[in-house]
């Protein structure tokens, strides 16, 4: 290439980059996840330990890890179905579909948990006439309703790429070969989605579980009923307990750099499968 030189030997450029990303990182990444680890375990594994077993950091721990599998759950398969229709299918508005699909990313998550609220609230344009009957609100329902709102595109941006990427070739061949179109679905199309379908399951349901903004708003934040993890953190930090916040903290941080090794590491496996 004209007016490049490539020279042999040592490259100050290589380590100078390293330097800067790495000097970039370090005050907001790395230190700030490092501190809750250190301040976790200064005062001994048996206060981090005493801190993680309150029947309160349990109930918030297990009630944030069922509600994000059911909001899981289904934007997977809404965004499973939404991808193939889609991708299938050419029709007036589906441009504007795709968009109204990805706009909850754009959404502020506080702005989210108020729209339910006017919605399926007491007084909510729903809500109204749906209290008297069922509530909604102010229960781990509506905690699943945000859920699948703010985490509403992940799975359908994951998966749609691959379909509209995949080879109409073997379909056709199972369609010849006489499958129906639920056989093929099944068998054929269904296995190629597979690393797709698990990555964005992940991306889900690793959001879902530290979703604060909207959750905050629709739950309640009541303690041992409607208090997730991340509210159990912002209750315990505003009453000075900041042990209990920082236990329940570093398990959320882990539970996240496990999700996200899943998918950097086994993403080639998945994508083989």
């Amino acid at each position: 290439m004209a007016g490049v030189r490539f020279v042999k030997g040592f490259d100050i450029v290589k380590p100078l980059s390293i330097f800067v990303m790495v000097a970039v990182m370090l005050p907001l990444i790395l230190l700030p996840l490092a501190s809750i680890f250190i301040y976790g375990t200064s005062a001994g594994l048996d206060k981090f330990w005493a801190a993680l077993m309150a029947p309160e950091a349990i109930f918030a721990l297990k009630l944030s890890l069922v509600t994000s599998f059911w909001a899981t759950v289904f934007n997977v398969v809404f965004g499973l179905f939404a991808a193939y229709v889609l991708s299938k299918y050419s029709f007036w508005g589906s441009n504007a579909v795709t968009v109204l699909i990805s706009l909850p990313t754009a959404i502020p998550t506080a702005v989210a948990g108020f729209a339910l609220l006017l919605l399926w609230g007491p007084f909510g344009i729903l809500g109204r006439y749906t209290t008297p009957h069922v509530e909604i609100m102010f229960t781990a329902w509506a905690i699943i309703m945000a859920n699948i709102f703010v985490t509403f595109p992940l799975a359908f941006g994951v998966i749609k790429p691959v379909f509209d990427t995949m080879s109409a070739s073997l379909e056709e061949a199972s369609a010849t070969m006489g499958a129906t179109r639920w056989q093929t679905f099944w068998h054929v199309t269904l296995p190629s989605l597979r690393g797709a379908i698990v990555t964005g399951a992940l991306l889900t349901f690793a959001r879902a579980v530290g979703e604060f903004g909207s959750t905050i708003l629709v739950s309640g934040n009541l303690a041992s009923r409607t208090q997730t993890a991340p509210l159990y953190i912002f209750a315990k930090f505003n009453e000075g307990q900041v042990e209990a916040a920082n236990a329940i903290a570093i398990v959320l941080a882990l539970f996240s750099f496990a999700i996200f090794s899943v998918l950097f590491f086994a993403q080639n496996w998945l994508d083989r499968k």
